[in-house]
């Protein structure tokens, strides 16, 4: 492996980070250089000086094997993570170490999760590059995965996961510069649009820019305590609502949509599943918290109920209403939402409807292998006959994830931590989703999780970003001859 060229890549991504910390800089200048300008530009400086010396010494090269790839990725996430830590660290504060590293990596995985005990201290130019590691991350895990290793298809689907449906093989089987130009577009069209929208609403150009960071990333950082609730605005809520169901489908479909080539959305039998179930899931939360009297009024059952669920059903974490104080039937409907989560080839994280889908199909198609065993009877997606590898590989990645959340919970119950807290933590920290039940509920934070604990929770984030087997690669790739 050439270690000259991962860290000419690496420093690439260093220098993106480096850009968006002079940018936030100048936010902090925009509002009479408030207590983050220093440690933006500092921190900037140091990234732009690590990013850029790899590109001086080390010539371009555009061959890059499989084992490269898989490096460029993982060091990159890690990489850019450390060095986002830093505006938070020079800053002070409740940003320890450790705080520090938690949130950089919640926000680069576009979790949502926060350490932060009272958001609206922080200092403007601090709040934007929190929610920039949001757009970062979102658009990163994408392009990485597909410009990286553009030469390797054949390894991206049976080692990442990423395009494991149909939707994924019919919308991203373009060259990598097509592909990337799909991402871009939509992904930078999306914010565009829900900024516009959102100040057309009510919010000033500051709240607008941040929380369509948040949405169109699915990650859920807010500038405030309350997060969306605190600007109880119906239709703040609507539009936020319509952009976290958007980002959470397949960008190739909305690109074919938007652009003409695809008739309808719909004829896909994931996003028909993906929508549908997300609509069911609400309107049966909205009809439990009403029929119970946690809340009195109908239209803010249906307000919060359809809220919460979209807003974790998209890994988006966002919340307009504490979802811990809820009945056990809506918590754990929200933490199947929870775990399932939206469309490969989106912006979210967790399971991805697409393997939930292929696993169902198969149980139906082993089902009636057992009927009629002389049958051939294959699993199809669509029209998409799913190969058994592909299954294979969807039960192993479920069972995997599973187990994950299991140890997570397990190593933070032996650490004294609540068994809500931590259950609900680890499902909410390897979806990338943010918030759990508990104290680490949609209107709390994770500051009281212990320092090793907030350290499992990290690796889980990225493991979770990563779909777990690129990161668990790193462990064995360099005994690869």
């Amino acid at each position: 492996m050439k270690i000259s060229v991962v860290a000419r890549y690496i420093g690439i991504a260093l220098l993106l980070n480096a850009l968006f910390m002079f940018i936030s800089a100048f936010v902090s200048m925009l509002y009479g250089f408030d207590s983050s300008f220093s440690p933006l530009i500092l921190s900037a400086v140091i990234t732009l000086i690590a990013g850029g010396f790899p590109l001086i010494f080390v010539r371009n090269l555009s061959d890059i094997n499989i084992t490269e790839g898989f490096s460029i990725v993982v060091f990159s996430w890690i990489l850019s993570c450390f060095f986002g830590m830093l505006p938070y660290v020079l800053y002070g504060g409740e940003f320890s170490i450790i705080n520090s590293w938690y949130e950089s990596v919640s926000g680069y995985t576009t979790t949502g999760a926060t350490i932060l005990t009272d958001v609206e201290r922080l200092p403007k130019g601090l709040l934007f590059w929190r929610s920039s590691t949001h757009w970062l991350g979102g658009i990163g895990v994408v392009l990485f995965m597909l410009l990286i290793l553009p030469t390797v298809s054949s390894f991206r689907m049976k080692l990442s996961k990423m395009e494991i449906s149909d939707l994924s093989k019919q919308n991203f089987r373009y060259k990598a510069q097509h592909t990337i130009r799909i991402i871009t577009v939509v992904y930078v069209g999306l914010t565009l649009l829900e900024t516009i929208f959102l100040m057309i609403a009510g919010m000033n150009l500051f709240d607008a820019i941040t929380h369509s960071f948040a949405t169109i990333a699915t990650g859920g950082f807010s500038t405030k305590n309350l997060s969306i609730m605190a600007f109880d605005s119906v239709w703040i809520e609507i539009i936020i609502m319509v952009f976290m169901l958007l980002s959470g489908m397949h960008f190739g479909l909305l690109y074919g949509a938007a652009s003409g080539k695809s008739v309808s959305l719909f004829r896909s039998p994931i996003i028909r599943y993906y929508v549908l179930s997300i609509l069911a899931g609400g309107l049966v939360v909205s009809l439990n918290i009403k029929l119970t009297g946690v809340v009195d009024q109908w239209d803010m059952a249906f307000r919060s109920g359809f809220f919460q669920v979209i807003s974790c059903g998209t890994t988006t974490g966002l919340a307009s209403a504490d979802s811990s104080i809820w009945p056990g039937f809506s918590i754990l409907i929200i933490m199947f939402f929870t775990i399932q989560c939206a469309c490969s080839g989106s912006t979210s994280g967790g399971m991805k409807v697409d393997r939930v889908w292929i696993f169902f199909k198969s149980v139906k198609s082993q089902i009636l292998k057992q009927l009629h065993p002389n049958a051939v009877v294959s699993v199809k997606v669509g029209n998409y006959s799913v190969d058994r590898e592909v299954v294979s590989s969807v039960t192993l990645f479920m069972t995997l994830y599973l187990l994950i959340i299991f140890i997570v919970t397990l190593l933070l119950t032996l650490m004294g931590v609540d068994m809500i807290d931590a259950f609900s933590g680890s499902i909410a920290n390897i979806g990338n989703v943010g918030p759990g039940f508990g104290s680490v509920g949609s209107l709390g934070n994770y500051a009281g999780m212990p320092s090793m604990g907030k350290f499992i929770l990290s690796i889980e984030m990225l493991l979770g970003r990563l779909e777990i087997f690129p990161l668990m690669l790193m462990f064995v790739i360099y005994r690869w001859r």
